[in-house]
């Protein structure tokens, strides 16, 4: 899943993203609104963490540009303070939700999982497909109640795999929610990933199905 942090404070967004990234994800940074801006118009992530105080265009606007290019894409705000105006006219531009400063990391990565949750996954912490499980919050993947004991990078295959269950996906998509601006996974690289997963996946009644020309499919075959 990918990630963009819009902070301007470079402790904070540099925590930020390395606590992210140490989680599975794939983060990328702006410390401005204008190249927040600029990159939305063309990018998309799967979340936005969102600063209110920003130099050269306001999270505010930011946010309003990002909705009126229809963009779905779950936003939460990070506020310098706890000003209910700021709240409210942020949840009023399209906000999903808000994160006072300062607050405590645990919360900000809760918050996190839940709006990628909703966005991806309806709600729920727990991606099931046939007996295989895995738990999103716990970043840990089971089949009939085993441990899969897969790499974050495995677990992050699994989990784009598993949200679109029986629908193909493209190679093009799975390597854009896996890379962020400074990392560039291979097409190889993927597949090694996949074959990966075959293997850890071979007795079960799992399958990710190749298919030709088009990309990839998660399927049960019980």
């Amino acid at each position: 899943m990918r990630i963009f942090i819009v902070e301007d404070d470079l402790v904070l967004a540099d925590g930020l993203k390395n606590s992210l990234i140490q989680s599975g994800y794939a983060v990328d940074l702006a410390i401005n609104g204008a190249d927040a801006d600029g990159i939305l118009a063309y990018q998309t992530f799967d979340l936005v963490v969102l600063d209110l105080g920003l130099p050269r265009l306001s999270g505010f606007e930011v946010l309003k540009r990002l909705r009126s290019r229809s963009s779905k894409t779950p936003v939460l705000i990070l506020t310098a303070n706890d000003d209910v105006d700021d709240r409210v006219k942020g949840l009023d531009l399209g906000a999903d939700d808000y994160l006072s400063k300062p607050f405590i990391l645990a919360e900000l990565e809760a918050r996190v999982r839940a709006l990628i949750r909703r966005g991806q996954a309806g709600g729920s912490a727990i991606l099931t497909v046939g007996k295989l499980q895995l738990d999103t919050t716990n970043h840990a993947a089971t089949y009939n109640s085993a441990s899969l004991n897969l790499s974050a990078r495995e677990l992050a295959v699994l989990e784009i795999l598993m949200l679109k269950a029986g629908k193909v996906v493209n190679k093009e998509q799975m390597l854009e929610k896996l890379c962020n601006f400074d990392e560039d996974i291979s097409d190889n690289a993927l597949e090694v990933y996949l074959h990966r997963l075959r293997k850890k996946l071979d007795h079960s009644d799992i399958n990710i199905r190749t298919i030709r020309g088009l990309g990839y499919m998660l399927e049960s075959n019980a």
